[in-house]
């Protein structure tokens, strides 16, 4: 027998539902469900309440606003209402504009009846996603500050409003009312958001769930001295009580007049006429949604003229001359079904949520990144539990918080798995480091494919032809395992390859034509392969995709060392002499080059004839860098014991020996009267040199520093590259050469090439169609190289 659907037991199961989201929203500021998800139970009540007026009471949620406050703060009766506003919903952005509009069309169209104006004027402004608030001013002076609360009564939170800065405790100018009630929105901008965040990690405290709760949680701190520390901000966007003075007529004057006051007010209020012009800043808002420095969950739009407003009235809980149109939710809550590990290019293993299926601002999102192990802790996400999701614009889906009521019996914390779900090699966890990485290097096929196609890029050694498609084949059909297997490949492997693609993708094999094979495109990728042997110093370090290292860096490394044997072999404290250079980049390189398996890859690519052709001496100035003050000092900022010995003390200790072996041999005595520092830094020196981890390491890099000076050009005479420490701009079209090629010429000889002229600019090259930064060089008198003269300087220099 089916069980019989009693609407009054549900509205009383909604009422209940939505009173207790009410008191953890409003009191506790620790919501657990999306507004999203609010809004659809307070929508399904409205409408079981319509349906059924029998069930009808005063007390029920749709007849409030918000909920009443926490008992520390005083209460406040709103001298008018704080109503909120009817609201135009588009969970979907589904649909054609007649059905994505309509409840908007019906707004303006009751307007439109009641006022008999056929174009209808609007205010229209972003709606923010903070805390509403009411602010009285009494002959200019702030007086008293209250949260909307159930719009009837609010919370006295005046001493905390007095803490926010963007709130002007006296207003601009003498023209002010007697009275004055300003209402607006207490918000927190996201950049604040996250920089709060960061530093309550650093400091090992609470952070913020979301703006919009870090400001209505900040607001209604009992300690006045806590909000203080928040970085809360304010709009306002309306008006309450006046008295003594007469408003202007429309609502738009007044917001341009809180301005005068210095009353801060969105920048993207606007006004907009009839239905085209609400549906035009809608959807001008949206998209510039994510752009905006704080949240926003939709728009509002009010009617501007104030006759017009009163003409058309309130209804129960609303004025009926303004309209909230949401944005499809960028937070939904769902279940996860399942916690993946995703490895990427560079061993990264991210775990990742599988859900069920949910729309997040418009889109169906079945997975979602929990970024690390240390965020499903911090979060203790669990198969089975349910949570809230956010998408906003193009950032990929995230977790952001567990529903922990809603947990199933038996749920299990998660852990990171030992193995990698690809190839089965463990998974490590370097000492600092917040993600874990698969060992499987670039065996792993997870990272093949990233590893071949960063190879092949145009940064890195620019393999033209070489496209994702063709990567993955070869990867996918074990034609290439590592970067160096692209060298042995010949015509009739890309043949073969792309039948067997053509075969799996169920297409007609473009391969055979006429009974002839089509071999041109193979013989081109072989021939664009071939090209590639013969290597710069900087792109092959680049096309290796060793962690950390960018363009910028292997371009650093290559003018340092000039060799890349030099590089491999390099310990960490040479590599802190390169500009660009950091201890984690330093042990990044290190650790690359530690991996025999990496050595077989780049051994393969050299026995297939892969060459490096640019090697030269080590830069000069690189080299000098490298004395023994400086490898102590690098020691120290990669975790060696000398606390308490600063640059200058190590420095003086350094130079008042010959070398690491007089200095650890020596008496400390004498070596503390000779450097003019302490006897206990001293030993402490030579305590670091007799450690049976640090002592090897410092000896060995003093060895190979010497070994630079001695690798130092002698024709050069040891000095620096002919544009060592000079700073050049390219500008306008050389027609003998693109603009990379002239940068790589320009850094090869020690030059930096920038962005933009400065009075630091050396000189600038002008090629054809040179636009404003010659004109800003001649301004400056900096010295001008057209073409010519440009492809002289690069032959004087050979």
């Amino acid at each position: 027998m089916a069980e019989t659907y009693d609407p009054g037991e549900r509205i009383e199961a909604l009422r209940a539902q939505i009173r207790e989201h009410n008191y953890r929203y409003h009191v506790l500021d620790a919501p657990v469900i999306p507004d999203a998800e609010y809004d659809r139970l307070l929508r399904e009540l409205e409408a079981l309440e319509a349906q059924h007026p029998r069930f009808a009471s005063d007390d029920s949620p749709t007849r409030q606003v918000g909920a009443r406050g926490r008992s520390g703060f005083a209460q406040v009766t709103h001298a008018l209402p704080m109503l909120s506003l009817a609201n135009a919903f588009d969970d979907t952005e589904a649909g054609d504009d007649a059905r994505r509009f309509r409840e908007v069309a019906d707004f303006v169209r009751r307007i439109v009846t009641t006022t008999g104006d056929a174009e209808p004027r609007f205010s229209v402004e972003p709606k923010l996603d903070g805390l509403a608030i009411s602010l009285r001013y009494e002959d200019g002076r702030f007086v008293q500050g209250a949260t909307r609360g159930d719009g009837e009564t609010g919370e006295d939170v005046t001493a905390n409003l007095r803490t926010v800065k963007a709130i002007p405790l006296r207003l601009r100018g003498e023209a002010w009312p007697r009275v004055l009630e300003v209402r607006g929105e207490v918000y927190m901008r996201r950049a604040d958001f996250l920089a709060f965040n960061e530093r309550a990690l650093a400091n090992g405290e609470r952070t913020l769930a979301n703006p919009r709760n870090g400001a209505a949680g900040s607001l209604r701190q009992l300690d006045p001295a806590v909000t203080a520390t928040r970085p809360l901000s304010f709009y306002a966007y309306g008006v309450g009580v006046v008295e003594g003075l007469e408003l202007p007529a429309l609502h738009s004057q007044t917001l341009q007049w809180l301005r005068e006051l210095g009353l801060p007010v969105s920048p993207e209020v606007d006004v907009a006429s009839g239905l085209d012009g609400l549906v035009a800043y809608y959807r001008r808002i949206g998209s510039l949604r994510d752009a905006l420095p704080y949240d926003i969950d939709g728009v509002v739009y009010k009617l501007d003229r104030y006759d017009q407003q009163r003409q058309m009235g309130f209804v129960a809980r609303a004025p009926r001359w303004a309209l909230a149109h949401k944005y499809p939710a960028q937070e939904q809550s769902t279940v996860v079904e399942a916690i993946d590990i995703q490895i990427g290019r560079t061993g990264a293993a991210t775990p990742v949520a599988r859900l069920r299926p949910v729309a997040v601002a418009g889109v169906t999102v079945t997975n979602a990144t929990l970024h690390n192990a240390d965020q499903i802790a911090r979060l203790d996400v669990r198969v089975g539990d349910s949570v809230i999701v956010r998408r906003a614009g193009d950032v990929i889906p995230e977790v952001v918080q567990v529903i922990a009521e809603r947990r199933p019996e038996g749920a299990q914390p998660w852990t990171m798995p030992a193995n990698c779900p690809v190839c089965d090699s463990a998974l490590v966890r370097a000492e600092g480091e917040a993600a874990w990485r698969c060992s499987g290097g670039l065996f792993c096929p997870a990272q093949r494919k990233e590893a071949v196609r960063h190879f092949a890029s145009r940064r890195a050694m620019d393999i033209e032809g070489l496209g994702d498609r063709f990567i993955e084949s070869l990867v996918e059909f074990d034609y290439v395992r590592t970067p160096a297997d692209l060298y042995a490949l010949a015509v009739d492997d890309f043949i073969a390859m792309k039948r067997r693609a053509d075969e799996r993708d169920g297409t007609v094999p473009q391969t055979v034509r006429q009974g002839k094979v089509a071999s041109k495109w193979a013989e081109n990728l072989v021939a664009a392969i071939d090209a590639t042997r013969m290597a710069r110093l900087d792109r092959f370090l680049f096309a290796l995709g060793i962690l950390q290292i960018g363009e910028e860096t292997a371009k650093a490394l290559a003018r340092a060392f000039g060799d890349f044997g030099r590089i491999a072999s390099a310990d960490p404290l040479l590599l802190l002499a390169v500009p660009e250079v950091g201890p984690k980049v330093a042990q990044s390189v290190a650790a690359f080059f530690a991996q025999p398996h990496n050595h077989e890859v780049i051994d393969a690519l050299f026995a297939r004839g892969v060459v490096i052709g640019d090697r030269r001496a080590p830069d000069a100035s690189f080299v000098r860098a490298l004395d023994n003050a400086f490898l102590l000092e690098a020691a120290k900022r990669l975790g060696a014991p000398l606390e308490g010995v600063g640059p200058e003390s190590l420095k003086a200790i350094a130079q008042a020996a010959t070398g690491f072996a007089a200095l650890r041999d020596g008496d400390s005595g004498q070596l503390a009267a000779q450097s003019g520092q302490t006897v206990a830094k001293v030993e402490a020196v030579r305590e670091l040199l007799s450690d049976p981890h640090w002592a090897p390491r410092l000896f060995a890099a003093e060895a190979a520093a010497q070994e630079l000076a001695e690798g130092i050009d002698a024709e050069a005479g040891g000095a620096d590259l002919p544009l060592q420490g000079r700073t050049v701009v390219l500008t306008g079209t050389l027609s003998s050469m693109g603009r990379d090629a002239a940068k790589a010429k320009l850094e090869a000889l020690g030059a930096k090439v920038a962005g933009s002229v400065s009075k630091n600019t050396a000189f600038v090259v002008a090629g054809e169609a040179a636009g404003s930064k010659l004109d800003k060089a001649q301004s400056l008198g900096i010295e001008v190289l057209d073409e010519a003269a440009f492809l002289q300087l690069l032959e004087r220099h050979g």
